[in-house]
């Protein structure tokens, strides 16, 4: 099922129908063992600077700005390989984007998820 791509919360139980599960926080999840994690990769140089991430703060109404500012973010130097490597495996397996965050709506995942999909 290549070129699928969802997002998802880390914290929920894996399914085999997600395809490879990819963590795209730039830190680990508070209190999650990486054994229970099930990840296939940890692509933490795709996630946002620290300074977007803080400034961000998960407010909603700062969501239409953080997207635009990590949509910048995404075609800088320290984003392309790691990006590079999601375009790879969305090419050919069906990806889950995994973030700690609660409110997924509005977390760097549903941003990337959206930037993939236009990529591909």
């Amino acid at each position: 099922m290549a070129g699928q791509i969802t997002f998802r919360r880390v914290y929920e139980e894996s399914a085999p129908r997600e395809g490879r599960r990819v963590l795209v926080d730039r830190v680990w999840p508070r209190g999650m063992r990486k054994e229970d994690a099930h990840l296939d990769e940890w692509l933490r140089d795709v996630a946002p600077s620290t300074e977007l991430r803080k400034w961000y703060g998960h407010t909603p109404d700062r969501f239409p700005e953080f997207r635009r500012r990590y949509r910048a973010e995404l075609r800088d130097a320290g984003h392309q390989e790691a990006t590079g490597r999601l375009q790879d495996l969305a090419a050919h397996h069906h990806v889950t984007l995994l973030t700690a965050t609660k409110d997924v709506d509005h977390s760097q995942a549903a941003v990337l998820a959206e930037w993939l999909t236009e990529h591909m």
